[in-house]
C-alpha cells in the first residue's frame, strides 16, 4: 500500500463481480439459451468465474465460442436480449458492500460506478437498486472512446463527478481494473477478493491491496 495515502475525494467501483453479484441472472441467460438449443444446464457455478468478462466470456463457458466463430454475434444478441429482460431477478449487493457506501458518504467521500457492461444495461440495473442511486457517476464500456483496461472510462468518471482522477481510489475484480487504474495514474487501485476472480490470480495483478471483504476497504481509510 502507498504510503502516505491522503484520503481520497471519491472512491469507483466495477459493478459485476464488485458491487453486485449479477452471476445468477448471466448464467440464467447462458442456460436458457442452452436449453433452446436442447443442451442441457451448466448452473450458476460454471458461468461464476466468467462472470466479469461478459458475453464473450459467458458464451465461451456456454457454448465454446469465440467472438471470430460466425456463430457468436448472433448468440451475443439472443444473449443480451434475454438477461437485458431479466438482469435484475436474481441481483443482489455483495454483503458489506451497502455499509462500505454508508460509510464513505458519511466521511463525505463520493462514490461511482465504472463497469465494461454496456452504459444502456448499466442504468437499467442501477434503476433497479436503489443502493446504487446515490452514485455520482456511472460509466459504462461504451459511454468513453475505449473500455478499461484504458484511462478513458476513467477520466470520463472523474469528470462526471467533478473530481481529479488521479487522487481518487478504484477497487474490481478483475486484472483490468488494476490496469485501467494504473493507466490513469490513480493512487490506490484495490482487488476485490469477494469477486469472480479465482484467489490465486489476485496478487498478480499488482494491486495495492487485496482485500477479501469490503470492511477492510474502510480500514484501509481509517489509516488515510
Amino acid at each position: 500500500m502507498p504510503s502516505p495515502l491522503p484520503v481520497p475525494p471519491a472512491v469507483f467501483f466495477d459493478l459485476d463481480g464488485t458491487l453486485v453479484d449479477s452471476a445468477p441472472d448471466l448464467g440464467g441467460a447462458c442456460d436458457w439459451l442452452r436449453a433452446q438449443r436442447g443442451l442441457p444446464p451448466l448452473g450458476i457455478a460454471a458461468y461464476r468465474p466468467a462472470a466479469s468478462a461478459g458475453a464473450r466470456g459467458l458464451l465461451q463457458v456456454a457454448f465454446g465460442v469465440q467472438p471470430e466463430d460466425p456463430e457468436f454475434e448472433a448468440l451475443r444478441q439472443q444473449f443480451i436480449a434475454r438477461y437485458e429482460a431479466h438482469l435484475a431477478d436474481n441481483i443482489y449487493a455483495f454483503d458489506g458492500i451497502a455499509e462500505l457506501i454508508a460509510a464513505l458518504q458519511a466521511r463525505g467521500i463520493s462514490w461511482g460506478i465504472i463497469t465494461n457492461k454496456s452504459i444502456e444495461l448499466t442504468r437499467v440495473l442501477v434503476s433497479r437498486m436503489p443502493l446504487l442511486q446515490s452514485a455520482v457517476a456511472v460509466v459504462g464500456g461504451n459511454s468513453a472512446a475505449a473500455p478499461k483496461p484504458s484511462a478513458a472510462p476513467m477520466l470520463l468518471a472523474g469528470k462526471l463527478a467533478g473530481v481529479d482522477i488521479t487522487q481518487c481510489w478504484y477497487v474490481g475484480d478483475d486484472e483490468r481494473d488494476i490496469q485501467a487504474a494504473r493507466a490513469a495514474h490513480m493512487p490506490c487501485a484495490i482487488a476485490a477478493g469477494w469477486g469472480y476472480a479465482p484467489s490465486s490470480a489476485l496478487h498478480h495483478w499488482g494491486a495495492d491491496a487485496v482485500c477479501s471483504h469490503p470492511a477492510q476497504i474502510l480500514d484501509i481509510l481509517a489509516s488515510a
